[in-house]
């Protein structure tokens, strides 16, 4: 299902189906990342039940594990798969769901065992739920998932083919972006594109005799002025990293500052922006340049990362529902799972080459807001109709690649290698590989950090855990250690086993995890895996203030108006050249025998349209033909999407002189309607009319009203068709039809 599209509620929805009608006990609910556990809970504690009208928890007991105790009247657990695996390895405590997630987490291309435990058997649970299933299915994680002997379901927005597979090609269901737009439960987004020459073609640092160039450390952020000895070139990849250039960031800065009242005429407010960066020190400059282009004080832009000074939690929650700040800057701590509906911008100031991690990230914006919602932290808004991407890196262009963390480059970094120890991971080639890091992170430590690791590990320097991680991996120690446990498990007493007895290779590999496991046993501490990083990290970073940055182009095609008037040019013709095709269109082109469209035909229609070459969405030709036309064309409400399909094509074939919202059509129909009827003599008692305009809203929303719907809200709560029989004296079926006629274009 699309980001924002209500997976976590169709999951709720299927656990409560679960337990009260398939004979489900116990259901878990696994995610991996903390926060995401969170909004679970909030989901299922907030749950309305459809037929008993009750909250969830008031029927079935909700467990959100913080402890590795599993209560045994929950009827739901919620859990990481971080601290799912501790509990299979029988640890007494989990040290805390890791923030980051288990996709970003470096995890075995040859997956850990996890063995059999007695307090947690394999059939514990009737059902798993996996949020985010795309991510959780890798080596060590999928490890957990495969232990349990029951069904699995996975929740994600963006499948891989190894989630295909992993699944076997067994989609339940399917609900895309498209589909979500047309049902008013997404918004569709723009892209708006800013390049500049330093971005793409990156720049040179001259060096000169006497000529200074400010450096920056990047650990302690103090800057000292250096000579080169020779120039520094550094392009699109290495800026950044080899060296920083403010007017670069001012210049996208500026661009994005000047195209707001394009993107969002007629306000003044900064829409709700978030900013995604490089790294942590990228992310300090962006906030500073911000802050400074818009002059609006610090409160304006904040840094939202897992570096930043104060609880993420709180300042997401802030960033949420408060007006302050109006951009929030991060890395990767805001790119999945997290719900912040009031987003309108979301501006990549970094690429990445996922596309599930791009998908993601997009869809921070996707999620509609209403009106209320909207105006409590942006003032000057209305209901969210669309949100923008601002691409100021190429994102939006280029390939994307689908394959796990890993296989994004030939090398590991040295923080994927220790996330995989801290996460409980032993596999040879992860081990041997932190081995050969730290030793050359030895050759050019300096002796502050030397000594600082040292302290960290307890005495030892970083030559010494080099060499455990690579005692570990002898072959004879590894043999030694088989034979050791096999006699003690033959009940040998000490004695050696037989000259000729070979390890099978589930002995070998139990060794090899033993030893490996206890090798990496001090890297668990986070003290020394932050005294690593910190060696590690390159000391200082050029700063290029010389190379002034220039703007090549800011801008959507969407926007402009002669782009506008050839999308619009394009739509008739498609609309034209399919008249005899599409069973809507027949219709509205007074074809013969053409009957009038009802919702299915509507919802083909837009389909149709939104498969066009052109991509026809209702909100981009709605806003084309406000730019070409405005005085023809009235503003919509993002409610109405999918009716608002009938408003362009009446329109596009000259059938309306205006441009408006379908609904604001059916209501200005029954209004004539109402009065046609009180002209003949026809009087509605209020019950009557309260019926008649609850018809009415549907009309508007549904396209049609038939006998069916009266079964679903809000006609179900009046008590259905049978109450609707009563209140219009058994002339609700002709009563219908003259409606139907009526409202309907």
């Amino acid at each position: 299902m699309a980001t924002g599209s209500g997976k976590t509620f169709v999951a709720v929805t299927e656990v409560y189906r679960l337990l009260k009608h398939a004979g489900a006990k116990r259901v878990l609910f696994l995610v991996d990342r903390a926060n995401l556990g969170e909004q679970a809970e909030k989901e299922f504690q907030g749950y309305v039940t459809p037929d008993t009208h009750r909250k969830f928890p008031e029927l079935y007991n909700v467990q959100r594990l913080t402890s590795n105790v599993i209560a045994p009247a929950a009827s739901v657990v919620i859990t990481t798969i971080q601290r799912l695996y501790s509990i299979l390895r029988g640890d007494a405590d989990f040290s805390g769901d890791e923030e980051e997630s288990a996709f970003n987490t470096a995890a075995p291309p040859a997956p850990a065992p996890v063995r059999y435990n007695a307090a947690l058997p394999p059939e514990t649970f009737d059902v798993v739920f996996v949020d985010e299933c795309h991510r959780s299915i890798y080596s060590l994680w999928r490890q957990v998932l495969e232990y349990f002997d029951t069904f699995l379901v996975g929740l994600t927005a963006t499948p891989s083919k190894l989630t295909y597979g992993f699944f076997n090609q067994n989609l339940v269901m399917r609900y895309d972006h498209r589909c979500a737009v047309a049902d008013g439960v997404n918004v569709d987004y723009e892209i708006w594109r800013i390049h500049t020459q330093v971005t793409e073609q990156g720049a040179k640092i001259e060096a000169a005799p006497g000529k200074l160039v400010r450096a920056v450390d990047k650990r302690r952020q103090l800057f000292r002025d250096v000579e080169l000895d020779d120039d520094v070139q550094y392009d699109a990849d290495s800026l950044d990293r080899l060296a920083a250039n403010p007017s670069q960031i001012r210049t996208v800065a500026r661009a994005f500052r000047d195209a707001l009242p394009t993107l969002f005429p007629g306000r003044k407010e900064v829409p709700k922006t978030l900013v995604f960066c490089k790294d942590d020190d990228h992310a300090e400059r962006v906030v500073t340049i911000l802050r400074e282009e818009f002059g609006q004080g610090n409160e304006f832009a904040r840094k939202i990362t897992y570096k930043a000074q104060g609880k993420p939690a709180e300042m997401i929650q802030e960033f949420r529902v408060a007006y302050w700040p109006r951009v929030a800057v991060t890395v990767d701590m805001i790119a999945t799972g997290t719900d912040i509906r009031p987003v309108e911008v979301v501006l990549f100031m970094r690429s990445v080459k996922s596309r599930l991690l791009f998908e993601q990230m997009k869809g921070r914006g996707v999620r509609t807001c209403g009106e209320t919602e909207m105006k409590n932290v942006t003032p000057d808004a209305g209901v969210k109709e669309y949100f923008v991407v601002v691409d100021a890196v190429g994102v939006t262009e280029h390939d994307f690649i689908d394959s796990p963390p890993l296989d994004r480059a030939p090398s590991v970094p040295l923080k994927a290698l220790l996330d995989h120890v801290k996460a409980g991971g032993a596999d040879p080639d992860y081990v041997s590989t932190l081995a050969a890091r730290l030793v050359r992170l030895n050759q050019h430590v300096t002796p502050i950090d030397a000594a600082r690791i040292r302290q960290a590990a307890g005495g030892r320097s970083i030559e010494s855990l080099a060499q455990e991680l690579v005692g570990a991996l002898d072959p004879d120690r590894i043999l030694g250690r088989a034979r050791e446990k096999a006699a003690a498990a033959a009940g040998l007493g000490g004695a050696p086993l037989a000259k000729d007895w070979h390890p099978t290779e589930a002995q070998v590999g139990d060794a090899a995890w033993e030893l490996g496991r206890a090798a990496v046993k001090p890297f668990h501490d986070p003290v020394l895996r932050d005294a690593i990083l910190l060696a590690r990290r390159q000391d200082e970073m050029l700063l290029d203030e010389e190379n002034q940055d220039v703007l090549l182009f800011s801008g959507s095609p969407a926007t402009q108006e002669r782009a506008a008037k050839t999308y619009v040019e394009e739509f008739e013709q498609y609309l034209a050249t399919h008249k005899a095709e599409i069973d809507a269109l027949r219709f509205y082109y007074s074809i013969p025998q053409a009957k009038r469209p009802g919702y299915e035909e509507v919802k083909a229609l837009a389909q149709a349209l939104g498969d066009a070459p052109e991509h026809f969405t209702t909100d981009r030709v709605w806003r084309c033909y406000a730019t070409v036309r405005p005085k023809k064309v009235r503003p919509r409400r993002a409610a109405d999407q999918l009716a608002d399909v009938i408003s362009l094509v009446r329109f596009a074939v000259q059938r309306d002189d205006e441009l408006a919202p379908y609904a604001d059509r059916v209501r200005e129909r029954f209004e004539r309607w109402i009065a046609a009827q009180r002209a003949a003599g026809r009087v509605f008692t209020d019950e009557q009319t309260a019926w008649l305009e609850a018809i009415r809203d549907h009309v508007a929303m549904s396209v049609e009203i038939t006998a069916d719907d009266f079964d679903a809200t809000p006609f179900a709560e009046r008590g259905g068709l049978g109450a609707a029989t009563k209140v219009f004296d058994g002339q609700i079926g002709p009563l219908l039809r003259e409606l139907n006629e009526a409202l309907a274009a």
